[in-house]
């Protein structure tokens, strides 16, 4: 029976040809490995030139990694003679499918992106965002990592973030610390004033400028109210505002002024 057959319509037919695809494919496929892996080279450097997060770029390098190493794939199928066609639709419906079911993680990671691309804020800056307030500790893909004043870690939501207000306490050096204090209307309006702006001006840490405001904002129901403005480096807000809130009513004691609050007085009749 095997004198039958042509060895050479054979090898002709089937062996050379499929040799001949199999070698082909083989060199599609290593060929287009080593031009995927310069192309992904070119793009992370082009990155870094454009100072990208290390988090987006290793992102955007592995997405083309991959993209490009399942064109090589389908390119070496279609060598062989493998109907690529319905594979192409195949991995199109799957991808659909997995992106409907993904929608959250997908707007997550859109708005990571964004905010690596964008940078509203940066590791260490304290913000309020996606209703949270806390010190930037991490900022991945998919969502950002806080810590609290008080010391807890909170994970949120990139999407959370992105699509709601943001407010960077930290983006600029300085910032202004808004006070308000009351004085009796029997007190000396002008010594008061005095009083205000000599302890604003004695604190190293208050800025001469901008100059602080020291006014008078409201006559109120049982006060009269002084706004007192002072600016300083954003890391010295709060030392700042608690030593001088502290310091202004220890100094009202000392000089007589008073601080009112709230009060009814009833009359018999």
């Amino acid at each position: 029976m095997l004198e039958n057959i042509d060895v050479q319509a054979m090898l002709n037919t089937y062996v050379i040809p499929w040799g001949i695809n199999i070698v082909l494919a083989a060199i599609i496929y290593i060929v287009g490995r080593m031009v995927a892996k310069v192309i992904v080279g070119i793009v992370r450097r082009l990155l870094n030139k454009a100072n990208m997060d290390n988090i987006l770029i290793d992102f955007v390098c592995s997405i083309l990694s991959t993209a490009l190493l399942l064109f090589i794939i389908i390119a070496a199928l279609n060598q062989l003679g493998v109907d690529t066609t319905s594979l192409i639709a195949l991995l199109g419906a799957a991808g659909l499918a997995v992106g409907l079911a993904l929608q959250g993680s997908l707007q997550n990671f859109a708005s990571g992106v964004m905010l690596i691309v964008f940078r509203p804020f940066k590791t260490g800056d304290f913000v309020e965002a996606g209703g949270v307030s806390g010190t930037v500790e991490k900022i991945s893909i998919f969502s950002t990592m806080m810590r609290t004043g008080d010391n807890r870690e909170i994970i949120v939501p990139n999407g959370s973030i992105y699509g709601g207000t943001i407010t960077n306490f930290s983006a600029r050096p300085t910032r202004r610390i808004d006070m308000v204090f009351g004085i009796g209307y029997d007190d000396d309006l002008k010594k008061a004033q005095s009083i205000l702006r000599d302890i604003v001006t004695s604190d190293e840490r208050v800025l001469k400028d901008p100059e602080p405001l020291i006014a008078v904002s409201e006559l109120a129901d049982s006060s009269v109210n002084f706004v007192v403005r002072p600016w300083v480096k954003s890391g010295d807000y709060w030392a700042v505002m608690f030593d001088l809130t502290e310091k202004v009513k220890l100094t009202f004691d000392e000089q007589g002024i008073s601080i009112p609050y709230p009060q009814m007085d009833i009359h018999k009749s």
